[in-house]
Formats: C-alpha cells, sequence, structure tokens
C-alpha cells in the first residue's frame, strides 16, 4: 500500500503558550513522517522560537494577514496529500486527529472535527454557529453539522482548487465546507469536544466575523446556488405584488403602479437568478474536469 504523506498546517499569531504545549504532544497522534508546519502570522511574542526550540517548520509572514491567509499559506508550502489543519490555541486536541484520520481514510474527501454541545466559546458563538449551520444546510441541501470548525483533514489537491476564493480572515471554514459540498466532494464529520482556550487573546470578533460569514455564506450561495437564493426573492416579490393588487383592486378598483413594480421585480429577480445559475455552471466546468482526470 502507498504511503501517503501527510502535512500538518497549523496557524498561528501569538500562540507561543499554545505552542509550548501541543508541539511535544504532536508526533505521538501522528503517523510518522507527518510534515509539521507552523505558519506564523506576523506574531510578536516567541512563537517563532518555540518553532525553533522543537525543530519545527516554521512559515512566516511579515505582518499579519489573519487566518484564512495563514491557511492558503500553509497549503501552497504543504507536501502532502492530505492536510490536516488544527488551531494552536489548545482548543484542538491532538489525540482527536487519529479519529479524524480514521474517517478520512474510509473515503472521505475532507472530514471535520465538529464541535458537540459545550465546546462553544460562549453562548453567542455557539448559537450563531447553529444558525450559520442549519442556513448553510439549507443553501447546499446537505446537513452542515459545524460551518466554522477549522479542525479537519482534506485532500490537498481538491483544498487547492479553492485557494482563491478562500478570505484572508477567520471565515475560511465556511467557503470550503460549503465549496465541497457544492463540488460534490464526500464530506464527513467525526464529533469533538474543544474546552475554552487557556492561553492568548481570541482573535475573533462576534459581530464583524458575524457578519462576515453571513455575507460568505450569500456570496458562496449566490456564486454555486444562486436560484436558492433568487427565487424565493422572487416569489416574495410576486406575492407581496399580488396581495397588494387585491387590497387596492377590492377597495379603490384599480391596478396600482406600486403593484406593477413589485411584479417586474419578481420577473427580474427570477431572470436573474437563471442566467447566474448558468453562470455558476460555467464556473464549475474547469473544476469538474480536472477533477475526473485525476481521480
Amino acid at each position: 500500500m502507498t504511503q501517503v504523506l501527510l502535512s500538518l498546517i497549523i496557524p498561528a499569531r501569538n500562540e507561543m503558550e499554545g505552542l509550548r504545549r501541543l508541539l511535544p504532544e504532536l508526533p505521538a497522534y501522528l503517523p510518522a513522517g507527518t510534515e509539521i508546519i507552523v505558519v506564523n502570522d506576523g506574531s510578536s511574542d516567541d512563537t517563532l522560537a518555540v518553532c525553533e526550540t522543537n525543530k519545527i517548520k516554521v512559515i512566516s509572514h511579515p505582518y499579519p494577514k489573519g487566518n484564512g491567509a495563514a491557511v492558503k499559506s500553509g497549503a501552497r508550502a504543504a507536501n502532502g496529500s492530505v492536510l490536516i489543519f488544527m488551531d494552536a490555541d489548545g482548543q484542538h486536541k491532538p489525540e482527536d486527529i487519529p479519529r479524524l484520520l480514521k474517517q478520512f481514510n474510509e473515503g472521505c474527501d475532507m472530514v471535520v472535527g465538529s464541535r458537540t454541545s459545550g465546546s462553544q466559546a460562549g453562548v453567542h458563538r455557539a448559537v450563531a454557529n447553529d444558525l450559520f449551520s442549519r442556513f448553510a444546510s439549507w443553501m447546499v441541501q446537505q446537513p452542515v453539522e459545524d460551518l466554522t470548525s477549522g479542525f479537519r483533514v482534506v485532500k490537498a489537491d481538491k483544498f487547492r482548487k479553492f485557494l482563491y476564493l478562500l478570505p484572508n480572515g477567520f471565515s475560511y471554514p465556511t467557503t470550503i465546507t460549503m465549496s465541497f459540498f457544492r463540488a460534490g466532494f464526500d464530506v464527513s464529520y467525526v464529533p469533538i469536544h474543544t474546552p475554552r482556550r487557556s492561553t492568548g487573546q481570541s482573535h475573533i470578533r462576534p459581530i464583524r466575523d458575524g457578519v462576515r460569514f453571513m455575507l460568505i455564506i450569500i456570496k458562496v450561495g449566490t456564486l454555486y446556488s444562486p436560484q436558492k437564493l433568487f427565487i424565493p426573492i422572487s416569489a416574495a416579490f410576486f406575492w407581496t405584488g399580488m396581495c397588494y393588487y387585491i387590497y387596492t383592486y377590492l377597495t379603490t378598483g384599480r391596478f396600482t403602479n406600486m403593484s406593477a413594480l413589485l411584479f417586474i421585480s419578481a420577473i427580474l429577480t427570477f431572470l436573474i437568478g437563471i442566467v447566474s445559475e448558468q453562470i455558476s455552471a460555467l464556473h464549475y466546468k474547469d473544476i469538474d474536469r480536472t477533477d475526473d482526470k485525476g481521480s
């Protein structure tokens, strides 16, 4: 059986305390020969020194670019055909890696560590993640158990197909998860428990990044499944126009300009959805053909 090279990628910004505990533990849970890469995202602490002490391969950004940018840098530099992503803040436990790899080896293209109840950093994040996951499930018509988890194992070649879509911020898991579902790749989940971070400070801003998550869901939905967005909006315009027309006809006996505007808006929105769907299909044409050759 051919030995598959794995690359573990850890984006880190001012995570020296987390890395100091994490790096010595990793070899016990990784197959022999696994490449470990820490992407130092412009840290101002001793993150780099901790990596050098543990003889870990480091890629450094000259200034903080964001979690997504660090993930992309790691994916580009990795030599493995399978990529493992995990955080350095202690919330992702290395002992969960073998369970993710076991599920991955059953034929999945990507396995995500799905945080169980009580794992989120706060109630607001748990509620937000649940809402995002439900919205994403409706968008892609597949169950999305954890939309924002960054703990995952993925085939490198398929992951790199979407690098150009990934944002530089914390919402890269959202984009890559929905992209995989839309592409028809196999995505699976393994339940994990993530304790609250014990060191450092989270760089996530709940409101700012929550708005970004929602915008990215809409953006990706528009890019890959436009009709899921445009048809409900078109239907809302149509039924609002119809109800308003019935009201004005019964009360004044007229067909008003507002009713006409709502009906026209419904038609235009529907047509935009049709055109967007065709553009989306063209956008995916090359990716599907490349995948067929590579399989």
